[in-house]
């Protein structure tokens, strides 16, 4: 593997790189003959270039749920520990198959979290009781996600040119219909998103032993599910080959009247990985990355201080992931993921 000369790191992601990892996060199932006809390179350059990606733990692609088109409520939480239990606190809460994007931050006595709940009634549930419940969490704090912003299948790579607009539309798969309703999931499309979940772009007949299905029947089952916008893929990438070495939590109180407008600008920086409303004290949240701290020492004095509406700010700066959108991955390589 090319490395940078330090330590032995992969070396940072050249253009057609990004290009690869953007045309990925457009369609994440596109064959690899549709994307090199988009990059102008070939089938076989495209294949080697995410192969030997994947197999670093550089990215890879995930097939994943959306939660409002099951129905699903969304919490942002926050879990205060004694330093030395935060790391077993977080890994437990890790291993949840309802938690995403799991991260220590703040000198590591701060976890945070993505909790999901079937709805807004089970939410105590959730929250009370199946948190890890150990004398070392001294606070739990929990912020309902109201409105998102940018995330879920967008993602920085979307904001960065690596792929034209011409280039982006070749790629990018019809919009997805609105359902009357939340969608129910079949015990075999959670099956579907299990595996789908550890591999995106995994082969129709794997997909097709998973499920107990045919693969017919499964080619169908994705086309549906994507169109009704419950499936959606998402590149899981090392920002650091990206050369993003710094990512904060930002915790904003807004003037409500001023909340749509300074979440919309807000989500339109380019360092901006996730934005949503909440409910709280800090009623807007957002996930950036930086180059480095005096990269994000200008952003904050520049971008954010000419935001309308903020009344005052939290940072957070995350020291360590533990699980990003994905099932997590105790063995696997550490990846520092794109988001939240």
């Amino acid at each position: 593997m090319k490395t940078d000369g330090t330590a032995g790191r992969p070396a940072p992601f050249d253009a057609l790189d990004r290009r690869l990892i953007h045309a990925l996060q457009t369609d994440g199932r596109a064959p690899f003959s549709r994307i090199a006809a988009v990059l102008g390179v070939s089938d076989q350059t495209v294949a080697r270039r995410y192969t030997r990606h994947r197999g670093s733990g550089g990215l890879r692609v995930l097939g994943l749920a959306e939660p409002r088109a099951l129905g699903e409520v969304e919490w942002l939480v926050r879990v205060q520990c004694a330093p030395d239990a935060a790391l077993t606190v977080a890994e437990a809460m890790a291993r949840r198959p309802d938690t995403s994007w799991v991260n220590l931050m703040s000198g590591g006595t701060e976890i945070t979290a993505i909790c999901r709940s079937a709805s807004s009634e089970h939410s105590d549930a959730l929250l009370l009781q199946k948190l890890p419940r150990t004398p070392s969490v001294v606070g739990v704090a929990a912020h309902c996600l109201l409105h998102e912003f940018y995330g879920g299948p967008q993602s920085m790579i979307s904001k960065s040119g690596a792929l034209t607009a011409e280039e982006s539309a070749r790629l990018s798969p019809p919009a997805p219909r609105q359902p009357s309703g939340p969608v129910e999931l079949s015990d075999g499309d959670r099956r579907l998103f299990e595996a789908l979940g550890r591999d995106g772009r995994a082969p129709l007949a794997e997909l097709a032993a998973a499920t107990g299905w045919s693969p017919t029947t499964v080619r169908r089952r994705l086309e549906t599910l994507r169109a009704d916008g419950v499936l959606y893929y998402d590149v899981d990438y090392d920002l650091r080959l990206f050369g993003f070495g710094v990512m904060v939590g930002l915790w904003l109180s807004v003037a409500p009247a001023e909340l749509a407008a300074t979440g919309e600008a807000l989500a339109a920086h380019p360092e901006v990985a996730f934005a949503g409303a909440t409910t709280g004290p800090h009623n807007l949240f957002a996930s950036v990355l930086c180059r480095d701290t005096a990269a994000l020492y200008t952003y904050l004095t520049t971008r954010i201080a000419a935001l309308p509406g903020v009344r005052t700010m939290e940072s957070s700066p995350r020291i360590r992931q533990l699980k990003g959108p994905g099932p997590y991955l105790a063995l696997g390589p550490t990846v520092t993921r794109s988001r939240r």
